[in-house]
């Protein structure tokens, strides 16, 4: 199915070069996943050009799918850059899609283990490097059944202010209608609307450098991902709860989350 003209009139060259096999399985995953993406829905998005054009960055999204990878990529992409993603390790034991993860240099996450630090010091480093991550601080698809965002963790923090870097808040709505994993419910037919209201970015500037202070961390975790809520409450058409989603709490009041 053909992209719309109005994604391909805000798309934008990609700057960064991939090498060797790289260049490969970037383009392949650009031939799979573009196409997916508008077979399966039309995408709106607002706030493209909120994306820098270059340098490292630090997209911050909402989580309701396991089909919001692909459409934030291909989004991101559509920003002229090549996101890097922190995926479960698990992933890297499926034959073809390992070479792809490996090839487009995406983080793997050790959750539980030894090694489970490994994946911040590699997304600091992609930072570094002038890199562009998507962090999903719900850590997990959200558990609120009506997906609004849960209580974030604070890693998204850990890299945002350790770093002179312009974090960026998002969100995206469609996905679950779609694909909804608690539901186990798949449904591609009658095609469906994905909305990304991508904001601009945040002011952090207060806490910069305080990656190792506790009570600054749940600040600019809270922050950031109270502005996503906001957006994702833009892109439905809803008002947003005052409160993140938490499964070992009952509703009453706004969580922080120090995981």
């Amino acid at each position: 199915m053909a992209e719309p003209k109005s994604l391909r009139r805000q798309r934008r060259q990609t700057s960064e070069k991939a090498r060797g096999m790289g260049k490969f399985w970037l383009g392949l995953a650009r031939a799979v996943c573009y196409p997916l993406t508008a077979a399966l829905a039309r995408v709106r998005v607002t706030g493209l050009h909120h994306i820098p054009a270059e340098g490292p960055a630090l997209l911050v999204f909402n989580h309701v799918s396991h089909l919001d990878p692909i459409f934030d990529a291909v989004t991101v992409h559509r920003a002229g850059r090549v996101p890097r993603f922190l995926a479960k390790n698990t992933l890297w034991n499926v034959p073809v899609l390992k070479s792809v993860l490996v090839g487009v240099e995406q983080i793997p996450v050790y959750r539980g283990t030894s090694d489970a630090q490994k994946s911040l010091q590699d997304a600091h480093d992609a930072l570094q490097r002038g890199k562009a991550i998507v962090i999903y601080p719900d850590g997990t698809i959200t558990k609120d059944p009506d997906g609004w965002p849960m209580t974030p963790k604070v890693g998204v923090a850990r890299l945002a202010l350790a770093h002179d870097i312009p974090v960026i808040p998002a969100a995206r709505w469609g996905t679950r209608e779609i694909y909804d994993h608690y539901k186990k419910r798949f449904r591609p037919f009658p095609r469906k609307t994905v909305t990304f209201v991508i904001g601009e970015p945040l002011d952090l500037s207060a806490y910069r450098g305080m990656e190792h202070d506790t009570h600054a961390l749940r600040e600019a975790t809270h922050l950031a991902m109270t502005r996503v809520r906001e957006l994702l409450g833009e892109a439905r058409g809803e008002q947003p709860p005052t409160e993140f989603y938490s499964a070992a709490r009952k509703p009453g009041r706004d969580n922080d989350g120090a995981a």
